[in-house]
């Protein structure tokens, strides 16, 4: 029986993995030919249905969809991956805020060059992460060429994606404060009042202390894993 649910665990893992690996490649596919093509302002609405789909589970085929990442803290609560829930909140978290809260939400800032970077910021990452976990759970280990590609990257692409980050957030700061979207101004029933503009300053707030921790962390896994690796 647990022989069984083991085959079934890596099945699931790899057929997750794979899938997830075609959609940021096609992300990053359709920004860089736009890119070149149409130039930054474009890349946006070239890349957003599939971002929105490697950014998301589709479920019953709604279109409001549970992000796909998130499945990353079940597989952490549930066992199915050792990534700390910890460390994939964090991430989690920003990816959501930013496709969902920011590019989403205000249409405004889909035409920033900064959407570029992060753009392909993320989906280089999510390629190499992807294929790199589809490839260990379908054979039983990785390349070490892919092994450091995974361990490596991030040194660049982190201040990337996190700078891109951090400028759109900052770049929709005005158009929270005249749209006033998902604002709640008293005096109402419940006696609250909330400010989206408020939350976007907190949000910037929190990469301060935030993306030096998680930079530091990363610098601590990369040690690890490619230390490991010159043992073997």
């Amino acid at each position: 029986m647990a022989g069984a649910l083991s085959v079934l665990k890596r099945i699931y893992l790899t057929v997750y993995n794979w899938s997830v690996f075609l959609g940021w490649f096609q992300v990053l596919y359709l920004a860089l030919k736009t890119l070149k093509d149409s130039g930054h302002e474009h890349v946006y609405d070239a890349v957003q249905k599939p971002l929105l789909y490697a950014q998301s589970a589709a479920v019953l085929e709604t279109k409001f969809t549970i992000q796909l990442i998130l499945f990353k803290i079940l597989h952490g609560l549930v066992g199915l991956v050792r990534s700390p829930i910890t460390a994939t909140l964090p991430q989690i978290g920003s990816r959501l805020y930013l496709t969902w809260g920011i590019l989403w939400s205000f249409p405004e800032t889909q035409t920033h060059i900064l959407v570029s970077s992060l753009v392909i910021s993320w989906s280089i990452t999510e390629i190499i992460r992807y294929s790199f976990f589809g490839t260990k759970e379908a054979l039983g280990s990785a390349p070490s060429w892919l092994l450091w590609l995974r361990y490596s990257t991030f040194l660049l692409l982190y201040p990337t994606g996190i700078t891109s980050e951090v400028g759109l957030i900052y770049a929709a700061l005005p158009y929270c404060k005249e749209s006033e979207k998902y604002c709640v101004r008293m005096p109402n029933k419940w006696n609250f009042s909330f400010d989206y503009s408020y939350a976007a300053i907190l949000a910037l707030g929190i990469y301060v202390p935030g993306s030096p921790h998680m930079y530091s962390y990363m610098l601590g896994q990369r040690k690890k894993a490619l230390s490991k690796t010159k043992r073997e």
